[in-house]
């Protein structure tokens, strides 16, 4: 199976060509995952805007408005690695401890496969993550559900 045949399997939304260019430098395994969390995410908020960056890792941030700063989760991918990290890990109830990190904000769930992700209480953290997003944002956001780029060509 080619990597643009699963770019497209059942999508959710098409995968931005800048960020695809540096998805394809990964493993299948991490691509498959990848492609799998970033639907999922967007299964539970159609109109969250991505915002993709390619840093130190390469990042889909999924936002609220066009605003990193109305971000609620992201996915960084790293060389051997990817988490789903939480914006505002720190304010969401946790109670199942599923949150990884130290920094004053931002928590993770380090992504091993489907399993990690794809349960009630991940889908819990998403979804109050999503609403103290809208909670918090100051202006309602003139773009919606869609992609942008923020990939340096």
């Amino acid at each position: 199976m080619s990597f643009k045949f699963l770019l497209h399997m059942n999508p959710t939304r098409i995968i931005h060509p800048d960020f695809e260019k540096f998805l394809q430098l990964k493993d299948q395994e991490c691509i498959d995952l990848f492609i799998d969390l970033r639907n999922y995410v967007l299964e539970l908020y159609p109109n969250a805007n991505e915002l993709v960056y390619h840093t130190h890792a390469l990042t889909a941030v999924f936002s609220i408005s066009e605003k990193l700063s109305d971000a609620f989760c992201m996915i960084p991918i790293y060389t051997k690695h990817m988490n789903l990290g939480f914006n505002k890990g720190t304010i969401l109830d946790d109670s199942k401890q599923l949150l990884q990190g130290t920094g004053k904000l931002i928590r993770h769930i380090h992504i091993l496969n489907i399993k990690t992700y794809r349960n009630s209480d991940v889908e819990n953290l998403l979804k109050s993550a999503i609403d103290l997003a809208i909670s918090d944002m100051k202006k309602p956001s003139k773009i919606i559900g869609t992609t942008i780029s923020k990939i340096k060509k």
